[in-house]
């Protein structure tokens, strides 16, 4: 049975608050802040000179600084994340001084990295070493990329060789693979033993990994053999051996696997944890629920982001930062949005004997990028949940082709009708059904193909795919619209 290294002390779960809470606290903190700031102000003001008054002044502050920190301390880490996040930079800083260093590490996984970067910054190195000393190996493995050499071969002198050897394999992983979120904390037993031993064992530890369900069975090789969930290990009679019990058609990971692969198979399977294995099947960690979550939101929330050409930000940044994240897909956006402009004055001969056509061909090319979009979304989520891939083009733009047309067909017939009644002529509202399903079937067509591309190119493929598509139905658009008006009309 191998040794699970307990933590020194127990730990006082720290208060957890609500959505409504959580904003009443962002609220008095930061009035706490005015108020001190509003203090400052005043005494700076005062004319200099007295000792008893330069006392008296620090005292003041010193009262409203305690009466912040006192506020602050029984916070859960997760909350004073999410306060810190919320704050202007100084605010920020100045809150981040009064938390309870006890918390330093656990704060500073939570945050988001533009947020950790200012907060590592504002650490001196005895602060740094504190804040590390009480996470994790693969918790460690999270802040290296943002902590300073120095302190990174400070931190692994005070590991054993093997957490040490854990935290450079985390280390040794790429971003979005599943080495890179797994966790080495579980708890493993040998498989000739009873239920009995198990609990006694189970019983001597100080506190148990979080999530776990299961238990992992290995020999002495560390190759696991199977999992004993911890239903079975309560239920059945303490003198049963584990090996009668354990389960070996059990699912698992390996490390160098997307970590998309475990978000989906957490979700078809209802997984609470995984173990993570070798190519010769040796246990070498596992993924949590909470791991597969995390990754989960940042996906989503990079996804938001990439189709609007954005970067992740601070909401409270300097503007010369916030120009630089987001000018460079604005000016692409500016770039095809003149394209198609451009088009659009090829055709002004047509326009300028049918004058209706310049307030017609915006629907056409609107309702083209709006089919588009909607088969973006189901590509670029279908794609991240692992179940489409180039593979699976021909068939994609097959069905979202008839899809569209069906659809185009009926949105058309409503829009003809329009053009209708507001020109009179029918040949126009038979144009503007052809041009419709048209740039409808090349948007669709290009919501497939646009991700499905960029991914072949090992690009992100929410990263702009709007704006392309936009770029591509309001060009195409005007052009099939205007370029039929021009033959069948004039």
């Amino acid at each position: 049975m191998t040794e699970h290294t307990p933590i020194a002390e127990s730990v006082t779960i720290p208060k957890r608050l609500d959505n409504e809470e959580i904003q009443m606290t962002l609220e008095h903190i930061r009035t706490l802040l005015k108020k001190q700031e509003h203090l400052q102000e005043l005494l700076q003001r005062k004319e200099d000179g007295e000792a008893e008054n330069e006392l008296l002044d620090e005292l003041i502050t010193q009262q409203q600084s305690t009466e912040l920190e006192d506020y602050l301390l029984p916070l859960h880490p997760a909350d004073i994340a999410f306060i810190l996040e919320a704050l202007p930079q100084d605010e920020r800083l100045q809150v981040w001084e009064l938390v309870n260093s006890k918390y330093d590490g656990d704060i500073l996984l939570e945050v988001d990295d533009w947020i950790r970067e200012d907060l590592i910054s504002a650490m001196n190195r005895e602060d740094l070493i504190a804040a590390t000393e009480t996470l994790d190996t693969d918790e460690l493995a999270d802040l290296v990329p943002d902590l300073p050499a120095e302190i990174v071969a400070e931190v692994q002198k005070g590991l054993t060789e093997r957490e040490r050897g854990q935290l450079l394999a985390a280390m040794g992983y790429e971003e979005g693979t599943v080495g890179a979120i797994m966790d080495f904390e579980m708890v493993r037993v040998r498989e000739d033993i009873t239920l009995e031993v198990v609990l006694r064992y189970l019983r001597r530890l100080e506190y148990m990994p979080d999530h776990t369900d299961q238990l992992f069975i290995i020999d002495r090789q560390e190759h696991l053999l199977g999992v004993l969930s911890i239903a079975d290990l309560l239920i059945n009679d303490p003198e049963s051996n584990v090996k009668d019990l354990m389960k070996t058609d059990f699912f698992s990971l390996t490390p160098d696997e997307e970590d998309t692969a475990a978000t989906s198979a957490f979700e078809r399977y209802d997984l609470v944890s995984a173990p993570v294995i070798d190519e010769e099947n040796r246990l070498i960690g596992r993924v949590t629920i909470n791991d597969v979550i995390d990754v989960m939101q940042e996906d989503s929330q990079e996804q938001e982001l990439a189709r609007a050409g954005l970067a992740e930000e601070d909401m409270f940044a300097s503007v010369e930062q916030a120009v630089r994240n987001r000018t460079p897909w604005l000016l692409v956006n500016l770039c095809t949005a003149s394209t198609a402009s451009f088009i659009a004055a090829q055709f002004e001969g047509t326009v300028g004997q049918i004058v209706i056509l310049a307030f017609l061909m915006s629907i056409v090319a609107g309702i083209g990028g709006n089919s588009g979009n909607q088969t973006l979304t189901l590509v670029i989520r279908a794609m991240a949940m692992g179940r489409i891939n180039s593979k699976s083009t021909v068939t994609m733009l097959k069905r979202e082709a008839w899809v569209t047309f069906l659809v185009g067909l009926i949105g058309s017939l409503l829009a003809s009708f329009f053009a209708w009644l507001v020109s009179g002529s029918y040949k126009i509202a038979l144009v503007m059904v052809v041009a419709m399903i048209c740039n409808m079937i090349i948007g669709a067509s290009l919501g497939v193909l646009i991700p499905l591309i960029r991914q072949r190119f090992e690009k992100d493929p929410a990263v702009g795919s709007s704006v392309l598509l936009t770029f591509a139905t309001d060009a195409l658009g005007f052009f099939i619209f205007l370029g039929l008006a021009t033959v069948f009309l004039l």
